[in-house]
């Protein structure tokens, strides 16, 4: 659900810069380092949010390389401690439903 929401945000988002630079279409000079050019503010605004979109995803992508790499490397280990240890985790299926009457027997004795 939360996907869709940020899909549905980001779609609003290029709704109102595509009008936004619609609005706007007078050329402007733009001062570089090594010159200055002139180009439709239309083309700059598009630009500026493309450069925007493509740096924010480039840091998400690297954010979950990195996450995929730790929970790789925390797996490995989980898999070395159970070795060397010979932990075994409980199987949750198997917890036995009788302990809620066995708690309730016990406090009945105690009375």
């Amino acid at each position: 659900m939360r996907i869709q929401w940020s899909l549905i945000i980001a779609l609003i988002f290029a709704l109102i810069t595509a009008v936004f630079a619609v609005i706007n279409v007078d050329p402007v000079e733009v001062n570089l380092l090594f010159g200055s050019v002139s180009l439709p503010l239309i083309l700059l605004i598009l630009g500026c949010t493309l450069l925007g979109g493509l740096i924010v995803g480039s840091f998400g992508i690297y954010r979950g390389y990195r996450l995929q790499k730790e929970v790789k490397n925390l797996n490995a280990k989980l898999v070395h401690i159970q070795d060397a240890t010979g932990y075994v985790f409980p199987d949750p299926t198997a917890a036995e439903p009788a302990s809620a009457e066995t708690s309730a027997d016990n406090s009945a004795d105690t009375k």
